[in-house]
Protein backbone atom coordinates (compact mmCIF):
# COMPACT_ATOMS: atom_id res chain seq x y z
CA UNK A 1 0.00 0.00 0.00
CA UNK A 2 1.18 3.18 -1.15
CA UNK A 3 1.37 5.48 1.97
CA UNK A 4 0.70 9.47 0.85
CA UNK A 5 2.39 12.67 3.23
CA UNK A 6 -0.03 15.20 2.59
CA UNK A 7 -0.56 18.95 3.59
CA UNK A 8 -2.83 19.67 5.92
CA UNK A 9 -2.05 23.62 6.48
CA UNK A 10 -3.36 26.02 3.92
CA UNK A 11 -0.55 28.30 5.62
CA UNK A 12 2.46 26.03 4.25
CA UNK A 13 3.61 25.08 0.83
CA UNK A 14 1.69 21.80 -0.89
CA UNK A 15 3.71 18.65 -0.43
CA UNK A 16 2.20 15.64 -1.58
CA UNK A 17 4.50 12.54 -0.99
CA UNK A 18 4.05 8.63 -2.02
CA UNK A 19 6.24 6.33 -0.58
CA UNK A 20 7.48 5.50 -4.06
CA UNK A 21 8.21 8.51 -5.57
CA UNK A 22 8.19 10.73 -2.27
CA UNK A 23 11.95 10.76 -1.56
CA UNK A 24 12.40 12.83 -4.83
CA UNK A 25 9.91 15.09 -4.14
CA UNK A 26 10.37 15.74 -0.20
CA UNK A 27 14.51 16.38 -1.28
CA UNK A 28 13.27 19.08 -3.67
CA UNK A 29 10.72 20.43 -1.35
CA UNK A 30 13.58 20.72 1.61
CA UNK A 31 16.69 21.40 -0.99
CA UNK A 32 14.17 24.76 -1.52
CA UNK A 33 13.84 25.58 1.90
CA UNK A 34 17.04 25.32 2.85
CA UNK A 35 18.53 27.15 0.45
CA UNK A 36 15.24 29.70 -0.20
CA UNK A 37 16.89 33.44 0.01
CA UNK A 38 19.99 32.41 1.17
CA UNK A 39 23.03 30.75 0.16
CA UNK A 40 26.21 30.96 2.71
CA UNK A 41 24.76 31.08 5.65
CA UNK A 42 23.09 27.65 7.70
CA UNK A 43 19.43 26.86 7.51
CA UNK A 44 17.58 23.89 9.17
CA UNK A 45 14.24 23.14 7.79
CA UNK A 46 12.12 20.40 10.02
CA UNK A 47 8.88 18.94 8.71
CA UNK A 48 6.15 17.40 10.97
CA UNK A 49 3.74 14.28 10.70
CA UNK A 50 1.55 12.14 12.17
CA UNK A 51 2.07 8.65 12.66
CA UNK A 52 0.24 7.88 9.14
CA UNK A 53 2.41 10.08 7.34
CA UNK A 54 0.41 13.06 7.00
CA UNK A 55 1.90 16.45 6.72
CA UNK A 56 0.95 18.36 9.73
CA UNK A 57 3.27 21.38 9.60
CA UNK A 58 6.55 22.55 9.01
CA UNK A 59 9.27 25.17 10.10
CA UNK A 60 13.06 26.74 9.50
CA UNK A 61 15.37 27.95 11.87
CA UNK A 62 17.62 30.73 10.21
CA UNK A 63 21.27 31.11 11.13
CA UNK A 64 22.82 34.63 12.20
CA UNK A 65 26.26 32.96 12.03
CA UNK A 66 27.16 32.09 8.51
CA UNK A 67 29.12 28.57 9.30
CA UNK A 68 26.57 27.26 11.94
CA UNK A 69 23.18 26.95 13.25
CA UNK A 70 22.41 27.33 17.33
CA UNK A 71 19.33 25.54 17.52
CA UNK A 72 17.77 25.26 20.65
CA UNK A 73 15.74 21.50 21.30
CA UNK A 74 13.23 23.54 22.89
CA UNK A 75 12.49 25.20 19.95
CA UNK A 76 12.07 22.56 17.92
CA UNK A 77 10.62 19.96 20.49
CA UNK A 78 8.06 22.48 21.64
CA UNK A 79 7.07 22.92 18.32
CA UNK A 80 6.28 18.73 17.06
CA UNK A 81 4.44 18.70 20.49
CA UNK A 82 1.82 21.32 19.76
CA UNK A 83 1.52 20.28 16.17
CA UNK A 84 0.62 16.95 17.58
CA UNK A 85 3.53 15.85 15.55
CA UNK A 86 4.39 12.39 15.46
CA UNK A 87 7.23 11.82 13.28
CA UNK A 88 9.66 14.68 12.06
CA UNK A 89 12.21 14.99 9.23
CA UNK A 90 15.18 17.42 9.60
CA UNK A 91 17.19 18.68 7.37
CA UNK A 92 20.38 21.43 6.68
CA UNK A 93 22.13 23.16 4.61
CA UNK A 94 26.18 22.92 4.34
CA UNK A 95 27.16 26.14 2.22
CA UNK A 96 30.29 25.38 2.14
CA UNK A 97 29.74 22.27 -0.46
CA UNK A 98 30.98 19.12 1.44
CA UNK A 99 27.96 16.92 2.17
CA UNK A 100 29.12 15.06 4.98
CA UNK A 101 28.13 15.61 8.44
CA UNK A 102 30.82 17.13 11.20
CA UNK A 103 31.12 15.70 14.63
CA UNK A 104 28.73 18.32 15.66
CA UNK A 105 26.38 16.85 12.98
CA UNK A 106 26.30 13.93 14.13
CA UNK A 107 26.15 14.33 17.60
CA UNK A 108 23.28 16.78 17.81
CA UNK A 109 21.41 14.14 15.61
CA UNK A 110 22.19 11.79 18.09
CA UNK A 111 20.79 14.39 20.79
CA UNK A 112 17.82 14.95 18.83
CA UNK A 113 16.96 10.80 18.30
CA UNK A 114 17.12 10.42 21.97
CA UNK A 115 14.84 13.58 22.62
CA UNK A 116 12.06 12.27 19.90
CA UNK A 117 12.39 8.31 21.64
CA UNK A 118 11.61 9.87 25.05
CA UNK A 119 9.12 12.02 23.49
CA UNK A 120 7.18 9.01 21.72
CA UNK A 121 8.21 11.07 18.23
CA UNK A 122 10.43 9.08 15.72
CA UNK A 123 13.01 11.19 13.73
CA UNK A 124 12.31 9.88 10.15
CA UNK A 125 15.63 11.26 8.97
CA UNK A 126 18.22 13.75 8.99
CA UNK A 127 19.41 15.07 5.40
CA UNK A 128 22.25 17.65 4.74
CA UNK A 129 22.09 19.42 1.33
CA UNK A 130 24.50 21.31 -0.85
CA UNK A 131 23.85 23.01 -3.86
CA UNK A 132 24.39 19.57 -6.02
CA UNK A 133 24.42 17.08 -3.19
CA UNK A 134 22.63 14.85 -0.27
CA UNK A 135 23.76 12.89 2.45
CA UNK A 136 20.44 11.00 4.40
CA UNK A 137 21.71 10.18 7.66
CA UNK A 138 19.74 7.31 7.52
CA UNK A 139 20.48 5.95 4.41
CA UNK A 140 24.58 6.22 5.62
CA UNK A 141 23.15 4.02 9.07
CA UNK A 142 24.23 7.43 11.13
CA UNK A 143 20.63 7.24 12.91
Amino acid sequence: MTQILQKHSSACPSIAICKEAGAQSITQHLRKSVFSNCTINERFHAIFIDRNRNFIDEVTFYSENISKISLRMRDLFARALSVGSGAIIISHNHPSGDCRPSVKDIQATARICAIAGALDIELVDHLIFTSSSLYSMRARGDL
